[in-house]
C-alpha cells in the first residue's frame, strides 16, 4: 500500500528543498504507485486529491461487505477522511459499526468518516452554495448533494419544497438565492425548477434530475430531457439523482475561483 498521502508528500519535498533528502532518495520512495490493490477488483486511487483537488470518494453501490469496508478503511488511512455514498442501511451498520466515531445519513446514502456533515435538520436556508428542491421527494438527491458540499468544507444551505406547482413559494428565499454563489436545483415530474430559477438569479446553476414521477416520466428522463432543453442561460445538467456529481462540479467551480482570488492578491 502507498505511504504516500497529501501530507506525506508535502513533508518529502520539504526535506528534498532542506537538503535532508537527495532527489534520487524522493524518487525512490515516489516509485511506489500512487494506488494500491487490496482486494480483487479494488485498486483505491491515494494520489486523486493531488491530482483534482478532490480525494476518491467510495461509491458503495454493488460492492459486497469486504470490498466496501476494505476500500474504506484504505483511503481513511492516507487521507484521514472519507466519504461513501449511496449507502443502503444495511451497508450503512456494517460501516459504523467498524467506525463508530464515523457519521451515517440514511436519508442521503451517506457515510463520512473523518470530517462531519451535520446533516441534521432544520438546514440553513442560506450559504456559499444553496440545495433547492422542487418538492420533499427530491429530498434524497439533494441531502447527497449537501453532504457532499459539506464534507468538502463549502458552507452550503438546504430550501426545500419550492417547485413551479406553489411558484410563490420561492419568493421569501429570492434574497439568499441573489447572494449565493452557485445553485444546485434537484427536480423531478417535468423537471421545471432549474429553468424557472435560472431565469431570476446570477449565479450558475446545476440542474439535477431526480427519479421522481408517475409513468411518463420514465424514471426522470422527462425530467432530464426538460433541463437539457432548458431556455434559461447559465444551466448546466447532471445525469438522474446525481447529487454528489452536481456538488462536486459546484466545489471544483468554487474552489477554481477562489484560487484565482488568491492568484490575485499575491500578485
Amino acid at each position: 500500500m502507498t505511504k504516500c498521502s497529501v501530507k506525506t508528500l508535502a513533508t518529502l519535498l520539504q526535506s528534498v528543498a532542506s537538503g535532508n533528502v537527495t532527489p534520487q532518495q524522493a524518487m525512490e520512495q515516489l516509485s511506489i504507485g500512487p494506488f494500491s490493490e487490496i482486494l480483487d477488483g479494488i485498486s483505491p486511487d491515494h494520489h486523486r486529491l493531488l491530482r483534482t483537488g478532490m480525494g476518491e470518494t467510495v461509491f458503495a453501490q454493488g460492492k459486497d461487505d469486504d470490498r466496501l469496508a476494505e476500500a474504506t478503511n484504505s483511503i481513511y488511512r492516507q487521507n484521514g477522511a472519507v466519504l461513501v455514498t449511496r449507502c443502503t442501511p444495511e451497508q450503512g451498520r456494517l460501516l459504523s459499526r467498524c467506525h463508530p466515531a464515523g457519521e451515517f445519513w440514511p436519508q442521503a446514502g451517506l457515510f463520512s468518516l473523518g470530517r462531519p456533515l451535520n446533516l441534521t435538520p432544520p438546514w440553513p436556508l442560506n450559504g456559499e452554495a444553496l440545495v433547492v428542491t422542487a418538492g420533499t421527494a427530491d429530498m434524497r438527491t439533494a441531502l447527497e448533494a449537501l453532504g457532499t458540499l459539506r464534507f468538502s468544507g463549502i458552507n452550503a444551505g438546504l430550501i426545500c419544497d419550492v417547485g413551479v406547482a406553489g411558484l410563490h413559494r420561492l419568493k421569501p428565499h429570492l434574497p439568499a438565492l441573489a447572494d449565493t454563489r452557485v445553485v444546485i436545483a434537484c427536480a423531478g415530474m417535468e423537471g421545471a425548477l432549474p429553468s424557472v430559477l435560472a431565469g431570476f438569479i446570477s449565479a450558475p446553476l446545476v440542474a439535477v434530475p431526480t427519479s421522481v414521477g408517475y409513468g411518463t416520466g420514465t424514471g426522470g428522463i422527462a425530467a432530464l430531457l426538460a433541463m437539457l432543453n432548458s431556455c434559461a442561460a447559465g444551466v448546466t445538467v447532471t445525469n438522474i439523482d446525481n447529487g454528489y456529481g452536481a456538488a462536486t462540479f459546484a466545489i471544483k467551480m468554487l474552489k477554481q475561483h477562489q484560487h484565482r482570488i488568491q492568484s490575485d492578491t499575491c500578485d
